[in-house]
């Protein structure tokens, strides 16, 4: 159990590091990669485009892999078929990324710089978790 909560944190901190050194935790660095039409920022396209070759090992070594490392066995949707919350939940994801340049994982990231913006957007984000929890309970163990 220890192990797995290590793990777990060594990963966070991690991925909340690579958010801070390709800036993608500065909105107006994001809101300029979106800007196609006017001052385009190409430089996230460079951050995405070098998570595909981590992302690929991972999916190549998850395929040959019984379990996880730390689990018993792989959390993977079982419905590959986009459904309505799912398309609704990147509908609003984009939609928030878009207007004020931020996600989650980069809006928590985005907390050490003690910007307001970071936390007012983080704690939206959780008061929508809080509303959806209290809306629609818990996912079941067959959507998780």
């Amino acid at each position: 159990m220890l192990a797995r909560i290590l793990a777990a944190i060594l990963c966070g901190l991690l991925f909340g590091m690579g958010l801070v050194v390709s800036d993608m935790i500065n909105p107006a660095r994001v809101l300029a990669f979106l800007d196609i039409a006017g001052n385009w920022d190409p430089s996230l396209a460079f951050v995405m485009g070098g998570a595909l070759l981590p992302s690929s090992i991972a999916y190549w070594i998850r395929k040959r892999q019984a379990a996880p490392a730390f689990d018993d066995r792989f959390h993977v949707p079982a419905n590959g078929r986009p459904d309505v919350a799912l398309v609704g939940g990147a509908v609003l994801f984009g939609l928030g990324w878009g207007l004020v340049g931020l996600c989650p994982g980069p809006a928590i990231a985005a907390l050490i710089t003690g910007h307001w913006q970071a936390g007012l957007f983080v704690t939206a984000m959780l008061a929508g978790m809080i509303i959806h929890r209290l809306t629609f309970g818990r996912p079941s163990a067959a959507t998780q």
